[in-house]
């Protein structure tokens, strides 16, 4: 009976010994390197580590595209127009065309259009003031103007201007990582499609107050009066919650909405100046 126990565990052992040497050959065989592909993917990429991919760093999104051998779904929006098609070429796969983002400031409100009421005094920082302080201005949602988007943005594309007390995008700049718009605490920031020649057309406000209240708050707040809505024929702007909102995706920057919101809260980006009308004579014949 012993015997028989013996030559059972023996088999058992030899049977596991062969399986795991034929395992070890065929992964040995079929292996795919992946660390080299990772590394070799993490050498195209900027090294920014910002985050803007949704993944920890430049090494995550490396790891990422050579897990999915896929570039769908996966972008690096610092690496400009040449990273991921650069990318593809490595790996053999094919890059979708991707559209040029860039930061825009949703908010109008200057020192000058939006008086200052009161006084935060408290920690610098937009964060901390949003969740203590409801503003130093009667606009509980406009821009704060302590930086928190300017420390964030590791490209140096966008400041506080000290005059203003906006921020400014330098648009050259922009990596369009989104790490300005994930910093600001009241969603001032938010990044558009770059558009024909770099030129877009935006609401520049988010107060979503009634439009006496905004108007009060604000010399360029939005007041939801729908003139924008009702002049544009291509229907890219939708007016919810008292707030006007232009699709970039609809908008044909035909510009008529600039010039119909009564408050200039509809700002127009990289235009040429309009043409001023000739005044007209009348002669007599």
């Amino acid at each position: 009976m012993s015997t028989i126990i013996i030559y059972t565990v023996v088999s058992l052992c030899a049977i596991g010994v062969a399986s795991a040497v034929v395992l070890y050959l065929v992964a040995r065989k079929f292996r795919v390197e992946e660390a080299p592909r990772i590394d070799q993917v993490e050498a195209l990429l900027p090294g920014a580590n910002c985050g803007g991919c949704g993944k920890p760093g430049c090494r995550g999104l490396a790891e990422a595209i050579v897990k999915a051998n896929s570039l769908e779904g996966l972008a690096c929006p610092a690496g400009g127009e040449t990273t991921m098609p650069s990318i593809a070429a490595a790996l053999g796969l094919e890059a979708g065309a991707r559209v040029p983002r860039v930061a825009v400031v949703r908010c109008g409100g200057n020192r000058e259009r939006r008086p200052r009421l009161n006084r935060y005094d408290g920690y610098p920082s937009c964060a901390a003031e949003h969740a203590l302080h409801r503003g130093e201005s009667a606009c509980a949602f406009g821009c704060l103007g302590l930086g928190d988007c300017e420390r964030a943005c590791a490209f140096g594309a966008i400041r506080v201007d000290a005059s203003s007390g906006l921020p400014v995008v330098k648009e050259e700049a922009c990596a369009a990582c989104d790490a300005c718009a994930k910093a600001c605490p009241r969603g001032v920031i938010e990044l558009r499609d770059k558009g024909i020649k770099s030129r877009r057309v935006f609401v520049s406000c988010i107060n979503r107050d009634r439009g006496a209240a905004a108007r009060a708050a604000c010399g360029a707040a939005c007041i939801g009066c729908g003139k924008c809505a009702k002049d544009c024929t291509f229907e890219a702007i939708t007016v919810e919650n008292n707030l006007a909102y232009i699709d970039p995706r609809k908008c044909r920057l035909c510009r008529k909405c600039v010039s119909s919101c009564p408050t200039g809260a509809i700002l127009e980006v990289n235009f040429p100046p309009r043409k001023t009308e000739l005044p007209k004579f009348e002669f007599e014949t």
